[in-house]
């Protein structure tokens, strides 16, 4: 049955532009997030009648679920939290992210047992409850924009309920080759497959993924079928980083770290979180092993590395920020002295705290083992005040589009990524300046509202 609203544009995605909060005498506060896709929506008019379909997260959201409280615009499914949790935890992110970023220990994982199975059901559970809502409150032909892999049957599934839709798909990850994607039960891998392939255009942010999914098709289904494939490469949002990265917060911070740094030193900065793709393990080896060959830094650069938790219900992960921790202490126990502290680490999540590191960045490290794309690395040039050398993983996916103007490096490859480092800092200011403005410029190419407008449009002209 279709709603009364009829929205024209729809937006599902796993997380939503709200959330709400229950505090302890059952009052609910909400906080209303930003991005891409929020912009995006604004951008259309409001000519068009839009509707944002989100999972309602943690007890807050479900209990405002309950009560009939929420947004215009926004609908939240209280989806059953067990159901949730493996769909979300036990698949999305311990097997589909784990595929995708080849993050996998394979003499050891995965293994596809029963377990998996339950798990994957819940999955199925999951993508449904989306379809179901989107059938329901879509206008006739309307468009709908399905976001990421925690949504990849839904395509199929709104297909089948709703066949006069137009469907799109964006997958904001890396896409794995067909040769890692297939240790993935036969069944699974076609199912995801085809469940992606109900959608009338798919959206990635390289081509290289864009590519790897085309080729998975061939691979198990002999090809993609009428669906279209394009590439939006998401930029950053260059007026909202320049305005914020100068609000009376960040100056605070920014005053904070240059004492903490210390006059005359240059800084390599890393902002991640986390996540095991990020690889800030091999990225603090990296900074340990130009300590090692080039003593001549000892005292001159300070490393401030911000390493925000992730997905800390997830044992790995903890253990994973566990091992971050350790590294830069021993690092600065090796090399630290009384007026010198090696590495500043934070882990505790501060937007203002990182807008006040890429303004003093001389190095900015991004090094991931694999990344869809990594806005860091687009972040970083946009912000820097006196010019910024990016030394890049050549594994992520803003490489393709900023490898003229950063320094590459193979992320597993700490003495590699030390000799970069010794290049990055050595650079001349007129050339890091220069670099600055070509990488500033091709990181805002598309930006959110852009990248947002032109897959709508391209929807619906399919």
């Amino acid at each position: 049955m279709v709603s009364a609203r009829a929205a024209q544009v729809l937006v599902a995605s796993n997380r939503g532009p709200i959330s709400y909060a229950l505090d302890a005498d059952g009052t609910l506060t909400s906080r209303r997030g930003g991005g891409g896709l929020v912009s995006g929506l604004s951008a259309i008019g409001s000519e068009a009648n839009t509707l944002w379909v989100c999972s309602a997260l943690g007890d807050g959201d479900r209990e405002a679920v309950r009560r009939g409280v929420g947004e215009e615009g926004v609908r939240m499914l209280d989806i059953d939290a067990g159901t949730h949790a493996d769909a979300y935890n036990g698949i999305a992110n311990s097997v589909l992210w784990f595929v995708h970023h080849m993050l996998y220990q394979t003499p050891l994982e995965p293994v596809f047992d029963a377990e998996f199975r339950r798990q994957w059901g819940a999955y199925e559970t999951y993508n449904r409850a989306f379809a179901q809502a989107l059938a329901e409150e879509a206008a006739d032909g309307a468009s709908v924009v399905v976001q990421d892999y925690h949504l990849a049957l839904v395509p199929g599934m709104l297909r089948e309920l709703r066949p006069d839709l137009r469907i799109g798909h964006f997958s904001h990850t890396p896409w794995a080759p067909p040769e890692y994607f297939r240790m993935l039960p036969d069944d699974v891998a076609e199912q995801l497959l085809r469940g992606m392939l109900g959608a009338d255009r798919l959206g990635f942010l390289t081509r290289r993924w864009a590519d790897a999914f085309a080729r998975c098709c061939v691979d198990v289904l002999g090809g993609t079928g009428s669906t279209r494939i394009g590439v939006y490469g998401l930029g950053a949002d260059a007026e909202f980083l320049r305005r914020r990265a100068h609000e009376p917060d960040v100056d605070e911070r920014l005053a904070t770290l240059r004492e903490q740094i210390g006059p005359g030193r240059k800084a390599i900065v890393r902002v991640d979180r986390t996540e095991l793709s990020k690889n800030i393990v091999r990225g603090l080896l990296a900074y340990g092993q130009l300590l090692t060959d080039r003593p001549e830094w000892r005292g001159r650069v300070v490393h401030v590395a911000f390493a925000y938790p992730s997905r800390q219900d997830l044992a790995v992960y903890r253990e994973y920020t566990a091992e971050v921790s350790r590294v830069a202490s021993a690092i600065n126990s090796t090399y630290g002295t009384g007026d010198w502290t090696p590495v500043l680490l934070h882990v505790e999540d501060d937007f203002a705290r990182s807008l006040a590191a890429y303004r003093l960045a001389d190095v900015a490290l991004v090094n991931p083992i694999r990344d869809g794309m990594n806005l860091v690395a687009k972040e970083v040039p946009v912000v820097s005040e006196e010019g910024c050398v990016l030394v890049l993983s050549r594994e992520a996916g803003a490489y393709e589009e900023l490898r003229e103007d950063a320094v590459g490096v193979n992320p597993y490859d700490v003495v590699g990524t030390a000799a970069a480092l010794h290049e990055a800092l050595s650079m001349s200011a007129g050339e890091r300046g220069e670099r600055t403005k070509r990488l500033a410029a091709a990181a805002t190419a598309l930006p959110p509202r852009q990248w947002f407008l032109e897959q709508l449009n391209a929807l619906r002209e399919a």
